[in-house]
């Protein structure tokens, strides 16, 4: 809710008209220097001017008489009254819940802002006091509802879920005010430090089993890759020695490498000893 204003227009005609009714003053024309005040006095009371964002709801006696601006407006003075100046623009909200409980009973503390705009500048004038303050209230009660109703993970791993909901609930609680709602966001979401030691423990007791896992799938994989090379060597003796005597080369590239085999291994890389 805005405050009604002096606008330029207003004051740079008021006083004009002031001074051209000072000088007929000076000059002695008292009759129409009266009329110059009096016209002074009638535009600083009744031009009113409202920016491109705002709307005056003005009051007659008590009840509405009609939802000004933007642009230049005239009341009738003491009559009319502005009931209150009313921002269009889109506004936004903080709020929190402290120490709600999940579904799953975990306290978390949530913060989270929402977006909103004032769509019925009538509705929101005359339907409630201060829709300032309600949409605060009631976001902070549709949070904690909205916590209660979930579990702790859907609200850590799914927020735009979460957001889409806040926003449908707290929306149709604020329509009857002429206010939209046009997004929420929850910020953060806290939960207690044992809480977060314990998920953190869970986390890397997963990471080890799929870890463990993958190895032990690798370990088969090798397995079954050893068995088919050692039925191959055994159908192909010539193969086994050709892998022996590239093991023995590959071993002895560097230089100051000294090998020691054993005599029968000699032996059975030699064909003649095997026959």
């Amino acid at each position: 809710m805005g405050a009604v204003m002096m606008n330029p227009i207003t004051l740079f005609l008021a006083i004009l008209f002031a001074l051209a009714g000072g000088f007929f003053l000076s000059a002695g024309a008292v009759p129409v220097a009266a009329v110059l005040f009096v016209i002074a006095a009638l535009i600083f009371f009744s031009l009113k001017m409202a920016n491109q964002w705002e709307k005056y709801v003005v009051l007659r006696a008590g009840r509405l008489q009609a939802v000004k601006g933007p642009g230049l407006f005239a009341i009738i003075p003491i009559l009319d009254s502005i009931a209150v100046v009313i921002d269009e623009r889109i506004q936004t909200t903080a709020f929190n819940a402290e120490q709600a409980l999940t579904r799953d009973t975990v306290p978390v503390n949530v913060d989270a802002i929402i977006f909103w705009r004032v769509e019925n500048a009538e509705r929101a004038a005359l339907a409630i006091t201060n829709y300032r303050q309600a949409i605060e209230r009631v976001s902070q009660s549709s949070l904690r509802e909205t916590i209660g109703a979930s579990h702790l993970a859907v609200l850590l791993s799914d927020r735009q879920a979460a957001d889409a909901q806040l926003r449908d609930v707290i929306g149709k609680k604020t329509e009857p005010w002429g206010i939209s709602v046009l997004s929420v966001e929850i910020r953060d979401v806290a939960i207690p430090e044992a809480l977060q030691d314990a998920m953190s423990r869970q986390a890397q007791a997963e990471r080890e089993k799929q870890a463990r896992v993958i190895l032990g799938s690798a370990e088969a994989e090798i397995a079954a890759k050893f068995v088919e090379a050692a039925t191959t060597y055994a159908d192909h003796p010539a193969a086994l020695q050709l892998r022996a005597m590239n093991i023995i080369y590959e071993t002895t590239k560097e230089r100051g490498a000294t090998i020691l085999l054993p005599t029968s291994m000699l032996d059975a890389l030699n064909p003649k000893n095997r026959n």
